[in-house]
């Protein structure tokens, strides 16, 4: 099997096939088993982190993941912090980061802002989140914890709950869920939170099979998998809107109560008081673990789009 990785830009999750994804699994396997060793696979190359938005998991595990690698980074955080606060626009900026390094990182909060600089940028471009759609790498993170966790991701049974309207993160698992079997599929929201209809379309384009839940209470004691996003406060074009959505869902010992033993709770974090702090004491709570995997999953990444062996 070739490297499907090699040299391509991570746009969407979409734009790779289940094979694609096991093989970055693989190499996650490799990564984790040497975490605490300072690989040179990618000595003299320069990773460039374009963060356009605030980012803690994000941007620094990425950072992380490069630099164990053996890159060089530079970075950028906020627009403030450079020419574009000038009135550079992002176009100039893709541009240079492009000659200063070998591969760029972008987060940006308008949706194509990523297709944008790959189309721009002669080197490799990754999506680290643009928009309310796409953020392929922590749909791979997620997809790989549910692996480790259960030791496969078909047959499984999810509930999504939360914003699926614009919650990237969340919309982008269920986009990685269609190249997997999962046993059911529910999609658990406020009305106005539901997917907006392209998503929908592309699901149905895809023959993707999944189910609207009136509550969670109505799902919790089939499901193995229980995905949660907060409600995307700066995505919100109506802070009215936001106002009367927040705190319409909450995850509770209460709430688990009636779940299967097994059970795990997925968030990517950070949360707000969509889950009590009390569940983290419990066996559910994934969400800490799955975040600790964005290292491994990163490093095979970066490794994987340079063509460098792990």
């Amino acid at each position: 099997m070739g490297n499907p990785f090699r040299g391509a830009d991570v746009i969407s999750i979409l734009d790779f096939n289940r094979g694609d994804l096991e093989l970055l699994f693989e190499y996650a396997d490799r990564a984790q088993k040497r975490l605490g060793t300072k690989l040179d696979v990618l000595k003299g190359r320069v990773v460039a982190l374009a963060f356009f938005e605030p980012s803690t998991r994000t941007r620094f595990s990425f950072e992380v993941a490069a630099k164990r690698l053996g890159a060089d980074v530079i970075s950028v955080s906020g627009e403030e912090a450079i020419s574009v606060a000038k009135g550079e626009n992002l176009a100039d900026t893709i541009r240079m980061l492009d000659a200063y390094g070998d591969l760029i990182v972008i987060r940006h909060k308008h949706e194509g802002a990523a297709k944008l600089a790959a189309e721009i940028a002669e080197d490799p471009v990754v999506n680290g989140g643009d928009g309310w759609q796409h953020h392929p790498t922590q749909a791979m993170i997620d997809l790989y914890a549910v692996l480790k966790l259960f030791g496969t991701v078909d047959g499984l049974r999810y509930a999504l709950l939360g914003d699926l309207k614009y919650g990237r993160a969340i919309v982008s698992f269920l986009y990685g869920l269609t190249r997997f079997k999962p046993g059911a599929v529910y999609l658990v929201s406020p009305e106005p939170l539901r997917p907006r209809r392209e998503v929908l379309m592309k699901l149905e384009e895809l023959g993707f099979r999944y189910e609207f839940a009136a509550s969670l209470d109505s799902v919790i004691e089939e499901v193995d998998v229980l995905y949660v996003s907060r409600v995307q406060k700066e995505r919100f074009p109506d802070p009215a809107e936001y106002e009367r959505l927040k705190g319409s869902y909450v995850v509770n010992l209460k709430t688990l109560s009636r779940a299967r033993p097994g059970l795990k709770v997925l968030h990517p974090l950070p949360r707000v008081d969509e889950i009590a702090l009390e569940v983290d004491a419990t066996p559910h709570a994934a969400y800490f673990y799955q975040a600790s995997l964005g290292v491994p999953v990163r490093m095979a990444l970066l490794s994987l789009i340079s063509g460098a062996e792990i």
